[in-house]
């Protein structure tokens, strides 16, 4: 058998070549053909890839991504996008000599750190916070496919004014109460008559904090340039977050990005870890949509001083007025907590991060802030995180 002609691209050539969206569903012979192929291939790539101090594990991140996809149909559209990127028919025989896909392999794996994991955790440390007195005209929005916009600071303030009054002006998950809507409500009614929204009186030992908003999948995600239109980097984000589960941008099309179904009450410090994906909500029950165990990725001795790992139950508004918080959103950003976790992609981000701010360089005067410089070129630029 003729082994497969390789691609030898670069990353950045792949943008708009790899195909995550969505196609009629593998019969039960092509994908267990096709996932046992893969396997081989990824699981080559990674029994060979080594260990190297402050490098995230490609092989890996490939993999995770695939494991991590949240349903059958979004499985299927990895394979055919992986596949793809090697040339490969879904269909053909095994790979005679995996070594002659190394230079796919390894350019399909920097494709989804570069346009997916890099981007995203280095934009989502931080919701801005705009004061709800502030005004702005509301930015132009495309219309058709996934829609363009520019996110103003209207909309961002009145979306944290529905998740305080949804999540009962509390952290949902350390439970402690605005700090500025207690002020007001012991100014108003006194030490003795004031009162949290459950009706019970503010004890001395209750928590107080300043409060945020925090969107659970970034807002950057469906900013915009000045033109109101996705630049092709944010285009290829979607798609691969598509992929994960199959259909589910439409829930963060255009201004809906800043619906309450993608946003929780947090405190300042939880929002950091939770924007990080240090911080992620699991389920703990089918029977109640609302109920998570609220993990971590932080040390032992952070996880602990923040109250960390603890169960709760999510508020939800009166009559359901506001949605709460989307499960599935919340699913998409646990996967991509755990992918970057395992695959070391999350630290090697990091690292990348505080090299910016420390301009380090190798021995050998070469840098790998040139991932970053094309982020900002790629229209991520933005140094106002959100």
């Amino acid at each position: 058998m003729t082994s497969p002609t390789p691609l030898h691209r670069h990353q950045s050539s792949l943008e708009g070549f790899i195909n995550f969206s969505a196609a009629l569903p593998l019969s039960d012979g092509q994908r267990a053909s096709a996932t046992q192929r893969f396997y081989h291939i990824a699981e080559h790539f990674e029994a060979n890839n080594g260990n190297h101090d402050g490098q995230y594990s490609p092989p890996r991140l490939v993999r995770l991504t695939y494991e991590h996809a949240l349903s059958e149909q979004s499985r299927d559209n990895f394979l055919r996008a992986f596949f793809e990127a090697m040339a490969l028919s879904i269909e053909g025989p095994e790979v005679d000599d995996h070594e002659d896909l190394r230079s796919p392999f390894f350019a399909f794996a920097d494709y989804l750190l570069d346009n997916f994991f890099l981007p995203l955790k280095a934009s989502t440390r931080r919701t801005p916070q705009p004061s709800p007195a502030f005004h702005s005209a509301v930015e132009r929005v495309q219309a058709g496919g996934v829609q363009g916009f520019t996110g103003t600071p209207d909309r961002v303030s009145a979306l944290r004014g529905a998740c305080l009054i949804r999540d009962r002006h509390r952290c949902v998950i350390s439970r402690s109460f605005d700090l500025a809507e207690a002020t007001n409500r012991i100014r108003i009614a006194g030490g003795n008559g004031a009162r949290d929204d459950d009706g019970n009186p503010f004890r001395e030992d209750d928590s107080l904090g300043a409060l945020e908003v925090a969107h659970i999948l970034p807002h950057s995600l469906m900013k915009t340039a000045a033109e109101s239109e996705l630049s092709p980097s944010k285009q290829a984000a979607l798609a691969i977050l598509n992929m994960f589960d199959d259909g589910v941008v439409h829930l963060i099309e255009g201004t809906d990005i800043d619906r309450p179904r993608n946003a929780l009450t947090l405190t300042h410090a939880m929002h950091l870890f939770f924007g990080d994906f240090q911080v992620f909500f699991e389920p703990v029950s089918h029977v109640d949509a609302h109920t998570y165990r609220i993990g971590s990725f932080l040390p032992g001795f952070v996880q602990r001083n923040q109250g960390l790992p603890v169960t709760r139950t999510l508020y939800l508004s009166h009559n359901r007025t506001i949605d709460p918080p989307s499960p599935r959103l919340l699913a998409l950003h646990r996967a991509i907590a755990y992918i970057l976790h395992l695959s070391a992609a999350g630290e090697y981000i990091d690292k990348l991060l505080r090299d910016m701010d420390g301009q380090a360089v190798l021995a050998d005067g070469s840098t790998e802030l040139d991932r970053l410089v094309r982020l900002g070129l790629r229209g991520w630029s933005d140094n106002q995180v959100c």
